[in-house]
């Protein structure tokens, strides 16, 4: 993966929503809750703002113009830059077309799954099993919903996406479960502890 001058994803969402036009970070802001972002970008206010002075800086974006109110405090509106936008295609490009790879924590615990007795790892799995069916009624809840309020598909893809990994886990996590409480694993995990113990 390219190295990029600001690599945060939030920094793709904040271009992504200035191709539409000159915008401030408050309102950015609103719109990725609105729209369901922030469900796939991890942000607060304090983030934001850091990440449009990080865009700024690497002339991705420019001020566009400062409204001040005595109402409210002055707020700066932002417009993208032609760098910007080569930037803004060129990341969207290579994050659909190059499979990354990521390191969810998920991954980590399975790595380190032997230090977990058996009967507890598959109590465990049973209570992210059950996790997982809750989020997978709840993805097509809202996808139901949608559609009922016309909503077009190419809306809903993060939304399939969730859908499709948390019903692969679920069938992972269901299989992985089984092995585990087979007395088999029970007896290979019991002589590996044996033989780590002094």
């Amino acid at each position: 993966m390219k190295r990029r001058a600001v690599s945060n994803p939030l920094a793709l969402a904040v271009l992504a929503n200035l191709l539409m036009g000159p915008n401030h970070p408050y309102e950015i802001g609103r719109l990725l809750k609105e729209q369901g972002k922030d469900r796939d970008i991890k942000y607060n206010r304090g983030s934001l703002y850091m990440v449009v002075e990080q865009l700024a800086k690497a002339g991705f974006i420019a001020e566009h113009e400062t409204v001040r109110d005595t109402q409210r405090p002055e707020r700066t509106s932002y417009a993208l830059t032609d760098a910007g936008r080569t930037e803004l295609y060129d990341w969207m490009r290579e994050l659909v077309s190059t499979p990354a790879q990521e390191y969810p924590s998920f991954g980590v615990a399975l790595s380190l799954l032997v230090v977990v007795p058996p009967a507890e790892t598959v109590e465990l799995l049973g209570q992210r099993h059950a996790a997982l069916t809750a989020q997978v009624d709840e993805i097509r809840d809202t996808m139901r919903q949608a559609a009922e309020q016309g909503v077009d598909w190419w809306f809903l893809i993060e939304e399939e996406y969730r859908l499709a990994v948390r019903e692969a886990e679920r069938t992972f996590v269901a299989g992985l479960a089984q092995r585990l409480a087979d007395p088999e694993y029970q007896r290979m995990w019991d002589d590996f502890v044996r033989g780590r113990t002094p």
